[in-house]
């Protein structure tokens, strides 16, 4: 999971941005954030006009006004949001939480490295977040575009929880390659979270202090960006196609680079415990950061498939059996990182829309309409 840009501005300027680890976008450092405006001078929210089209959204409001923003999650009463940002105070992305209205943004992070992939515990006593401050406390160095577009799975990773109540930062796992994408089951039991730990980009199970590991995928390629359901029953993800032995060739070679090609990816499906492992969206485009709907019969998404050239992406539902496809956002450029509260009633997601810069990506907050 990481912060927020257009990826498909990415994939048409591919010198100037990069998507980390299938959750964040990132504007690199010489892409820095000179004219957006101090965290201290951002209003707590601003009302804002969904597009006309977009049916199930109502009382839409900003929550941030600079920089690079995105990968915001409720906690499980909905009363906070934890997110990530890139501003010209850090060196990298760093975590941040917020209330539901925008106000009390606090840092979570240390302030150092590249921050990703951040989630409250049931209980809010933790935030769970992956970063690289122990390993490098600068910022991650830009992706060589000398083999065309790809992203960076960076090795230095190594996942942490913030007690929220003593301000401790206690380390849970860490390996030899990537660990990032965490995200937790809302009753406590379990976490999920990508690692290439075994050779492979796979998802992973464990207890909440990284005990009891389980790998749940066993798919060439990058299985990643796995999100719990409110019942804890099942996890979605994203999955990369790999249609050739070339194909498979390229991603293994890519990945001892530490680096993969992002350009098709769909929807997935499995039981928590890695059974009834089903593919969900047929699409053909990039499709990604899945979100079960409370009721368990649907999944929100972002995807860029119905652009030709791949660069706008929106958020689409589609039932679990893989009907009804229907689209929910129209703005330009990029929608996406969507997820709904536990009663269904309010969706936060990351956007373009209204920004002070051409590809500045801010959160949003909307009540939802059936």
């Amino acid at each position: 999971m990481f912060l927020a840009l257009s990826l498909g501005y990415a994939l048409n300027h591919p010198a100037a941005y990069e998507y980390c680890d299938f959750h964040t976008f990132v504007a690199p450092q010489d892409h820095a954030q000179a004219a957006a405006p101090p965290m201290s001078q951002w209003p707590k929210n601003k009302s804002v006009d969904p597009d006309p089209q977009e049916k199930h959204l109502t009382n839409l409001k900003q929550l941030t006004f600079g920089g690079q923003n995105a990968e915001a999650y409720w906690r499980k009463d909905g009363k906070q949001i934890v997110y990530q940002t890139l501003q010209s105070d850090y060196p990298d992305e760093q975590i941040f939480t917020m209330d539901v209205d925008g106000g009390n943004k606090k840092l979570i992070s240390t302030g150092k490295g590249r921050c990703t992939c951040s989630y409250f515990t049931p209980d809010n006593k933790y935030v769970y977040f992956s970063s690289t401050h122990e390993r490098n406390p600068g910022p991650q160095a830009p992706v060589d575009h000398s083999k065309g577009y790809v992203w960076k799975v960076n090795p230095d990773f190594i996942m942490y929880r913030r007690n929220l109540a003593n301000n401790k930062l206690e380390r849970i796992f860490a390996t030899k390659g990537y660990v990032a994408e965490t995200t937790i089951d809302p009753n406590g039991k379990y976490l999920t979270f990508t690692s290439d730990k075994d050779g492979d980009l796979e998802i992973y199970r464990a207890n909440l202090k990284g005990g009891d590991m389980k790998r749940l995928t066993f798919h060439p390629g990058y299985d990643g960006g796995p999100f719990v359901s409110w019942d804890g029953k099942h996890i979605v993800y994203r999955r990369d196609v790999l249609n050739t032995p070339s194909e498979l060739e390229d991603y293994k070679a890519l990945l001892k680079d530490h680096m993969v090609r992002p350009t098709k990816l769909e929807i997935w499906m499995m039981d928590a415990d890695g059974k009834n492992n089903r593919q969900i969206t047929h699409l053909g485009g990039a499709s990604f950061a899945p979100f079960m709907h409370p009721d368990g019969k649907r999944i929100i998404f972002c995807s860029n498939y119905e652009d030709p050239k791949g660069r706008e992406f929106d958020l689409y539902m589609i039932n679990v059996d893989g009907t009804h496809l229907e689209r929910i956002t129209y703005s330009k450029d990029f929608d996406g990182f969507p997820m709904f509260t536990k009663d269904g009633k309010k969706l936060v997601f990351a956007s373009n829309r209204y920004g002070s810069q051409p590809h500045e990506t801010n959160i949003f907050v909307a009540d939802w309409k059936n």
